[in-house]
């Protein structure tokens, strides 16, 4: 049962994309909490956490001291959305170590509290789909950041089953957009990416024929959807996702209809060997124990996104 006084919560990766939008959310929903955000820039930025009044600590989480750093401090919930993100790092051993050591250093402190922790997987740890995946489908990591992922997975798995009274949620993150991404330059969605070639009067960009489709969910649906593992009743690894799954044509006419533009698409050559054509999440699971549904259909998330991205 979480506690009923003012929450003292941790977001580690809270100046990136997803975790600063976490932060940000948390601090509105919870304006009492105390809220100490760790992140060592190395995909984040400070200016993602403009109007943030929590704490911060700068540190690199592969060799983070918890037990020095925090010593007997108590926290309720640590969401750990920090990890290497760039999926074209391939150097595997930096990879598997930074995201999978750094998991298993913050389970290590948070076990003798039972500290509620909830922490981000994600859909690409399924490889190849062709229809909609489920959290049964068996891992089938086609890099090495996948990889990573899919061994986070098992610890968490491991772990929960050896305490079973310890809330741990894994929320496997599909193709999310939003507010906050721009600094990742190229790893930035690629609503960010066509919305600023079209701005600027160019065709957007899409490999060929354009009917690759993406499960592309909202970062604010994500974010609810960490809120909602926080206050989960038992451990579980969850899809969080639109449940839909749209192609690059859709998008390239959604963001002509939002952005009042008529650009016809530029097809060009695909240059990956291994790329995922088709994502969509089965929501089942965890509108069933979560009670989580996305608000934002794919047209109003974009609309909004593009509100916030190019203010008139």
């Amino acid at each position: 049962m979480i506690s009923s006084s003012p929450l003292n919560l941790l977001v580690t990766g809270g100046a990136g994309f997803i975790g600063s939008n976490l932060a940000l959310e948390l601090q509105e929903q919870f304006p009492v909490a105390r809220l100490t955000v760790i992140d060592d820039f190395r995909s984040g930025d400070f200016k993602n956490l403009a109007g943030y009044r929590g704490d911060f600590i700068a540190a690199d989480l592969a060799d983070f001291d918890w037990q020095r750093q925090f010593g007997n401090d108590r926290f309720d919930g640590i969401f750990h959305m920090a990890s290497i993100t760039d999926t074209t790092d391939h150097d595997q051993f930096r990879q598997t170590h930074d995201n999978v050591e750094s998991f298993r250093q913050l389970l290590r402190f948070a076990r003798p509290n039972k500290t509620r922790v909830v922490y981000a997987s994600s859909a690409a740890t399924y490889g190849n789909a062709t229809s909609a995946s489920t959290e049964n489908s068996g891992a089938a990591p086609s890099n090495v950041y996948a990889f990573s992922k899919a061994i986070m997975d098992n610890v968490a798995r491991r772990t929960a089953d050896e305490y079973s009274d310890w809330v741990i949620v894994g929320l496997r993150f599909f193709n999310v957009y939003g507010p906050r991404e721009a600094h990742k330059g190229i790893p930035a969605s690629m609503i960010y990416h066509l919305s600023r070639q079209m701005i600027a009067g160019q065709r957007p960009r899409i490999f060929k024929h354009g009917e690759q489709q993406r499960d592309f969910v909202y970062v604010k649906d994500i974010v609810q959807g960490c809120i909602r593992g926080f206050e989960a009743l038992k451990s579980g690894i969850y899809n969080l996702g639109s449940g839909k799954a749209r192609t690059f044509n859709d998008l390239v006419q959604i963001l002509n209809n939002t952005l009042g533009t008529n650009l016809e698409p530029e097809y060009i050559d695909n240059p990956h060997a291994h790329y995922q054509n088709f994502t969509q999440a089965d929501l089942t699971k965890v509108r069933e124990a979560l009670g989580y549904e996305p608000r934002f259909s794919f047209e109003e998330g974009v609309a909004d996104y593009m509100k916030w991205l190019y203010p008139r």
